[in-house]
């Protein structure tokens, strides 16, 4: 379904400018830089807004700038207008490249509590998430983050005993830094 935008298609995915990659988890940080410096490379490449569920569930991704903002933030108004409950945004393929792209999310959330909605994003980069937090709008702002798979203590203390244990070899001593008896920063004096 279309949202909010003159001559747009009537197809469920809605592009706003350009096409862009939406990956489907959390990009590692090597393939993040890469895609950061994709996107900043291709000129004109867009934002893509879909409506997964209307009023309900919405797909942001692309390249979110001064450029890009008016039709993402048209499209989160309709969807915060056409629903009710929580607007649940999944954010997981979008680069923010300037303040606009933090400040469509914050006008959204201002709308989405007048009309007594809450808006939610999900799958947030790690680049978006580290721009949350500097500037402190994860505390204004939904942000679910993905639950941190389990870590088992157990093999984590063996490993890390392991480690300890290769490094310094059986009945030898460790040695103090720079062949030096004594571990201290402060030089000897001169006798």
């Amino acid at each position: 379904m279309a949202i909010g935008l003159a001559a747009v298609p009537t197809t469920a995915q809605q592009d706003l400018s350009a096409p862009s990659a939406v990956p489907s988890s959390v990009p590692s940080a090597a393939t993040d830089v890469a895609a950061r410096r994709a996107a900043r490379s291709a000129p004109g490449s867009g934002a893509t807004v879909d409506d997964v569920v209307p009023g309900q569930v919405l797909h942001v991704g692309g390249r979110l700038d001064v450029h890009t903002v008016p039709d993402v933030r048209a499209a989160l108004h309709a969807a915060v207008d056409a629903g009710s409950g929580d607007l649940v945004v999944e954010v997981g393929g979008i680069v923010v490249a300037d303040a606009t792209g933090l400040g469509v999310f914050v006008g959204a959330h201002r709308r989405a509590q007048r009309t007594g909605r809450r808006l939610v994003l999900r799958n947030v980069p790690l680049p978006a998430l580290r721009l949350l937090r500097v500037t402190r709008l994860h505390l204004v702002l939904q942000v679910e983050e993905p639950a941190a798979p389990p870590v088992d203590r157990t093999a984590l203390r063996r490993a890390r005993a392991e480690a300890l244990l290769r490094r310094e070899p059986a009945g030898r001593a460790p040695v103090a830094q720079n062949n030096r008896e004594s571990t201290s920063s402060i030089p000897r004096k001169a006798s």
